[in-house]
C-alpha cells in the first residue's frame, strides 16, 4: 500500500571519482543491477508516495535508468551549491508544498540496506517522536567517516565530518551511516539555517542535526549490528567485495528454498533470477539477469545463462545462453552456444560444439554435434547431423531455413536460405541443399566416386604410404 506520509531522497548526484570510470558510480551493477537500482527497489519496497532521486553528474543517463526502473520516480536536479545538505533541500522543494510527513534519506551507493531495516527506523522515528531519527555503525577502523558525538549519558550531541574532527573525536568508533529519517518540517527548518561553513565549504545534511537539537528536537541514533547494510561503493575493491557479500546472501536464500549450489564460492546468481525447488547447480556456474530455472532442473558446470528460461528436469552443461529458451526434458551442451531467440522444445537436444541463433528447435528434435543453426525451424521428432551449417546470410539479408518433422539430415550438411526441407525427408551426408526437398524425399548432391588406382606409387614413389600401399598387395593396377 501507498504511504502518503513518507516521501524517499535518493542522493544520486555524486561523480564518484575513485571509482576511475567514464560511466557514473551508481550505474556501476551489483548482481545484474546499478547500484542506483538496488536503492530505488528498496524505496519502492517502503510504498512510499514520493521517490525523489538528486541527480548532476552523468545527469541524462542516471535519470533514464532511474526512471526505466521506477517510471514514478521524480527526477531532481542539484545546482551549483555543493553539499547533502543543498541536494536534499532541492528535493524538498519538489515535494508538494503542504507535504509534512517523514522524509527518507539514502544514499544510492549504499545497496545492500534493506526494507526491513528502514521500516524498523521509521516505526522507532514515529513511536518515539523524534525529528530526526539515523542509522549508525560501530567500526573498529571509523576513518573518513563522520563520528557520532554523545554525551556522557549517551544521547545524541552531534555529527562531526571526519575533516572536521578534533583528536578526541576522531577517536569515537561509532559512525554516521548517512541514513536519515527526518520529520519534513524539522528538516525544511534546519537546511534553511545550514550554512557552508566547513573545511569542504559544502552545504552538509550532518549539519542540520546539530541545528535541530538546538531547536529542541529529538535526535536517535541507532546502530545496525550488520555493518554491510550500510556499506557504501566508493571504488572497485569495494564495489568486488560488495558483490560477493550480495552473492553469498543471495545463494544462501536460495539453499533454504531448496536449490542445491555445490560450491557457492565459484557460483554467482543474479539478484532478479528465479530459481525453483531440487534445482541443482555445478561449479562455476552463473545464472545472470532475470533467468529463471524449473523444478529438476541440472545447470552447470561451468556455465553461464543470461536472460534464460530453463523447464523442469532439463539439463545445461558448459553451455553459454543468453535469452534462450530451453524446454523441459531437454538437454544442451557441453560445449554449447545459445545465441538469443534459441527455442529448444521439451526432450530436445542442443549437443557438443552447436551455435544456435535465432532458431526454433521442436518437440524432441536434436542438433547432436559441430553444427551451426541460424534463423531456422526445426519440427518435431528430427535429427539434424554433424558438421550441418545453416547459411543463413547473402552478405546483404539474413534468410530462413525450415526443416519439417522427422527429418533425417546427413552429416556436413549445408542449407542454403532460404530454403524447406519437407516432413519426413532425408539428406546424404555432404549434401548442398539449395531447392527445397519435398516431404519423404532423399536429397543428395555428391558426384559419383572414382578411385584412380595405383596413383600412390606414380606420384609419391617411395613415400611411406607408397611402401605401405605396395606390402597390402594391392597398390598396383591401372587408374
Amino acid at each position: 500500500m501507498t504511504d502518503h506520509t513518507l516521501a524517499v531522497v535518493i542522493l544520486a548526484a555524486g561523480q564518484g571519482t575513485r571509482m576511475k570510470s567514464a560511466r557514473a558510480k551508481v550505474l556501476h551493477e551489483l548482481a545484474g543491477v546499478p547500484l542506483v537500482g538496488h536503492v530505488l527497489a528498496t524505496a519502492e519496497d517502503l510504498g512510499a508516495a514520493h521517490i525523489l532521486t538528486v541527480v548532476r553528474h552523468e545527469r541524462e543517463a542516471v535519470a533514464a535508468e532511474v526512471l526505466r526502473r521506477s517510471p514514478d520516480a521524480t527526477i531532481v536536479d542539484q545546482d551549483e551549491v555543493p553539499g547533502t545538505g543543498r541536494a536534499v533541500e532541492v528535493a524538498l522543494e519538489a515535494l508538494p508544498a503542504d507535504f509534512d510527513g517523514r522524509v527518507v534519506v539514502l544514499s544510492a551507493d549504499v545497496p545492500l540496506l534493506d526494507a526491513a531495516t528502514l521500516r524498523s527506523l521509521i516505526s522507532a522515528h514515529r513511536d518515539e517522536g523524534n525529528a530526526l531519527t539515523m542509522l549508525s555503525a560501530i567500526f573498529d577502523d571509523p576513518s573518513g567517516f563522520g563520528r557520532i558525538v554523545r554525551s556522557a549519558e549517551g544521547s545524541f550531541e552531534a555529527i562531526v565530518e571526519h575533516k572536521d574532527a578534533s583528536p578526541e573525536q576522531l577517536a569515537v568508533r561509532e559512525v554516521n551511516a548517512g541514513v536519515y529519517v527526518f520529520s519534513a518540517g524539522h528538516l525544511r527548518d534546519a537546511l534553511g539555517r545550514v550554512g557552508t561553513e566547513n573545511a569542504q565549504r559544502e552545504k552538509y545534511l550532518t549539519d542540520a542535526a546539530s541545528v535541530i537539537r538546538e531547536a529542541g528536537g529529538r535526535i536517535e541514533a541507532m546502530p545496525v549490528r550488520d555493518h554491510w547494510l550500510v556499506a557504501g561503493i566508493n571504488d572497485r575493491v569495494q564495489l568486488a567485495a560488495a558483490a560477493r557479500e550480495l552473492n553469498a546472501r543471495i545463494i544462501r536464500r536460495w539453499q533454504m528454498a531448496g536449490v542445491t549450489i555445490l560450491d557457492p564460492a565459484s557460483t554467482w546468481i543474479d539478484r532478479d533470477a528465479t530459481l525453483a525447488e531440487d534445482v541443482e547447480l555445478f561449479p562455476g556456474t552463473q545464472i545472470k539477469g532475470a533467468t529463471k530455472v524449473e523444478r529438476g532442473a541440472i545447470v552447470g558446470p561451468d556455465t553461464t545463462l543470461v536472460d534464460c528460461e530453463v523447464g523442469e528436469n532439463a539439463v545445461v552443461k558448459r553451455t553459454d545462453a543468453t535469452l534462450a529458451v530451453i524446454g523441459a526434458g531437454a538437454t544442451v551442451g557441453p560445449f554449447a552456444y545459445l545465441r538469443p531467440g534459441t527455442i529448444l522444445g521439451a526432450d530436445g537436444k542442443i549437443g557438443t560444439f552447436v551455435e544456435t541463433k535465432n532458431a526454433n528447435i521442436g518437440e524432441g528434435s536434436k542438433v547432436p554435434h559441430l553444427s551451426y543453426i541460424g534463423d531456422t525451424e526445426v519440427g518435431v521428432g528430427s535429427n539434424v547431423g554433424a558438421g550441418t551449417i545453416t547459411a543463413n546470410y547473402d552478405g546483404v539479408n539474413k534468410h530462413r531455413t525450415v526443416v519439417g518433422s522427422h527429418v533425417r539430415t546427413g552429416s556436413h550438411n549445408v542449407f542454403v536460405a532460404p530454403v524447406r526441407i519437407g516432413d519426413g525427408a532425408y539428406t546424404g551426408a555432404g549434401t548442398v541443399v539449395r531447392k527445397d526437398v519435398p516431404a519423404g524425399a532423399l536429397a543428395i548432391t555428391a558426384a559419383p566416386q572414382r578411385n584412380m588406382a595405383g596413383w600412390v606409387g606414380t606420384h609419391r614413389p617411395g613415400s611411406a604410404a607408397a611402401e605401405a600401399a605396395e606390402a597390402s598387395g594391392e597398390g598396383s593396377g591401372e587408374a
